[in-house]
């Protein structure tokens, strides 16, 4: 730096900066240079902080020539000038205009693709979101307020089909995408061409199904589980229709393709140590999860293109002479209920990711976890039946039975999850609070399901306010909950900065207190007989206050969607730069040991795997591989197994002990 400019370049360190150590070379950036050359360079000089390394300066600010601050400068830049100037970790370059998008368009990341997927379904999540207080605001008081009947068959279709299958099972695929190659070591998916592929299959097949609201007849009226005959071309005409099983089929391709990337993924690219019982849960929940799209799917478009037929060619498949109704709803709830657990394991996963960190306790009972998992999708398969307890064709006792027991995995995980936080060292940030909300919205919906498991109670309540009560406990205390804990627990490392805990704390209780006044008192419009998919009802029917109740809390659930927008939006551009590759301390899984964000082929340098905890042993090796910690019982990671492996992966382990 020439003394004698009329400006001089002064750096001004970040936080982070406190961890140089003498000796590391400092060098000034102009104010000349982009904008973006800059903020690369902040980016840079985080990264090599983290792993170590020199740095390159992170800001410049312009004061006068002679002034004492320019000494000091001086001084301290003569003291280092003997160490070597690191260049930056990728070259600096200005951003064209339309790049981005063109980016996005041909890219084939994985960890990009599912940012799209999680863009694209929360989009959706948001129109499912609007029409549901459309509905709701004309469900507050009897009488037709602001819809028609016709409106509003249209909008419950539409919106449990955005809610099912345009967001619950695309954001699966988000999170798969970005976090399950980086828990097993992976540089990508096994197929990253057919994963954009079938990334594009779910975005134009959603655009369809919903783009038919522009059509002159509307948007396909008929439910969203489209029962025959009440969807055939006779008694719901028009294009409308028709769109939306085109779309539904061409966005379950897209599932499928997902799917089989997934299974091929976790089978084949595991990283040297990665062993199946070293596997972190999320992925093992993503692996079964995946196994059940790519058999259940093709019964939904079965169902769908036979639906097609009898709509477009004039097909029979479904005619009422044959028993063709009782031939839809089997295919579909054949689909429909293993469907339930495809969008309900994932999100099992990321809580089983997010309670033991903010426990600081290992999770409790891997392997009966992983046991609960197959177990659960195993049983999912046979109880489709249940849903049809009311046609007085199916066997009652069998599928009742098989009902009662798959409460029985699912209250293992209950047992490790509280197991897991029992004794541990709590502490209660946002990804924290949203799994214990989970914990106790899903709870309730599966007590509610334990109740519609029997016969008679469901002849009962069938059709009635009080199945889409216990409905939206289960889906969105499964869904909802889990995903606002996974994107604030990983935001950091997708995008490197922190999002606002206090604001995340306010979307929290607005979206627990505004969800539970919305569907708490649906249980007793239901066991007060107030039938579901009805418009309207009268006032003498006793129902108007339960539904005025149920009509604010559903706005309080809308408004709680604000902050947490506005949360993602500053911390996005103003959030706290993530320095290291951990920012909650107590990460076990590998994505916790690599930067943040990631670079492109995921890592710059593998740890080692010696248990289900990686990234923990690697930065507390005392305590690693079951070590004992001064108070006596095993922390860290899972006992080494008696032989290692490969994982599946072509490579060999590097094996030799100072690397």
């Amino acid at each position: 730096m020439d003394p004698g400019k009329a400006e001089e370049y002064v750096v001004r360190l970040y936080p982070f900066a406190s961890t140089l150590r003498p000796g590391h070379r400092i060098a000034a950036l102009s104010n000349n240079e982009p904008r973006d050359s800059r903020i690369h360079s902040a980016r840079g000089a985080a990264h090599h902080i983290d792993h170590g390394c020199a740095c390159d300066a992170i800001s410049v600010a312009s004061v006068s020539a002679g002034s004492t601050l320019r000494t000091s400068l001086e001084d301290a830049m003569t003291a280092v000038e003997p160490q070597p100037v690191v260049a930056r970790p990728w070259p600096v370059r200005r951003q064209v205009r339309g790049s981005a998008l063109a980016r996005i368009l041909r890219t084939t990341d994985a960890k990009q693709i599912g940012i799209m997927y999680m863009i694209t379904a929360f989009a959706f999540f948001m129109i499912g979101g609007l029409m549901a207080l459309i509905m709701r605001a004309e469900l507050g008081r009897p009488g037709m307020q602001i819809l028609s009947p016709e409106q509003y068959n249209q909008l419950f279709t539409m919106h449990g089909t955005i809610m099912l299958l345009f967001f619950a099972t695309p954001i699966v695929f988000a999170f798969a995408n970005f976090v399950v190659p980086i828990q097993i070591g992976a540089p990508d998916v096994a197929f990253p061409r057919l994963n954009s592929f079938a990334y594009w299959l779910y975005l134009f097949g959603g655009l369809i199904a919903v783009g038919a609201f522009f059509t002159p007849g509307g948007a396909a009226d008929f439910g969203w589980t489209a029962y025959a005959p009440l969807s055939d071309s006779i008694n719901s005409p028009g294009v409308g229709g028709n769109m939306w099983v085109m779309g539904l089929v061409l966005s379950g391709l897209g599932t499928i393709l997902g799917g089989v990337n997934m299974i091929t993924t976790i089978l084949t690219l595991r990283a040297p140590g990665m062993t199946m019982f070293r596997m972190p849960i999320m992925t093992w929940n993503i692996l079964v999860t995946s196994l059940l799209v790519i058999l259940i799917f093709p019964f939904l478009a079965a169902a769908l293109l036979a639906l097609g037929a009898d709509r477009i060619l004039g097909a029979h498949v479904y005619d009422p002479a044959t028993n063709g109704p009782m031939l839809y709803q089997h295919l579909f709830w054949f689909f429909g209920h293993p469907e339930v657990y495809v969008v309900a394991l994932p999100f099992f996963g990321i809580v089983s990711e997010v309670i033991p960190v903010f426990s600081r306790k290992p999770v409790f009972g891997y392997k009966g976890l992983v046991a609960a998992t197959l177990l659960i999708a195993a049983l999912s398969m046979t109880v489709w039946a249940h849903h049809m307890f009311a046609t007085g064709q199916v066997l009652l006792p069998f599928f009742s039975f098989l009902s009662y027991l798959i409460a029985i995995p699912t209250g293992m995980k209950f047992f490790n999850w509280i197991g897991t936080m029992w004794r541990g060292q709590i502490s209660f940030e946002t990804p924290m609070m949203f799994a214990l909300g989970f914990l106790v919205t899903f709870l309730l919906g599966g007590l509610t399901g334990v109740l519609l498991a029997s016969p008679p109670v469901d002849f009962h309540v069938h059709d009635s306010y009080f199945v889409v009560a216990h409905f939206h406990y289960v889906l969105f205390g499964t869904i909802v909950f889990a995903v606002f804990a996974g994107i604030y627990f990983w935001f950091p490392k997708m995008f490197g900065r922190m999002l606002d805990d206090r604001l995340g704390k306010l979307h929290f209780w607005l979206t627990f207190i505004g969800f539970h006044t919305t569907f708490l008192v649906q249980h007793w419009l239901g066991a007060e007989g107030m039938p579901r998919r009805y418009a309207d009802y009268l006032p003498g029917d006793g129902f108007t206050v339960l539904n005025s109740v149920s009509t604010i809390g559903s706005f309080i659930l809308g408004a709680s969607t604000l902050p947490f927008l506005y949360n993602v939006w500053k911390s996005y551009r103003y959030g706290q730069l993530v320095t290291v590759d951990d920012p909650w301390g107590h990460g076990n899984s590998l994505e916790w040991a690599t930067s943040s964000p990631p670079p492109l082929r995921n890592f710059d340098r593998m740890p080692r795997i010696r248990s289900e905890r990686p990234a923990f042993d690697a930065k507390f090796p005392e305590l690693a591989a079951g070590g004992q910690s001064a108070a006596g019982p095993p922390e860290g990671g899972a006992r080494p197994l008696a032989s290692e492996s490969d994982g599946g992966a072509s490579y060999t382990e590097d094996r030799s002990e100072n690397r």
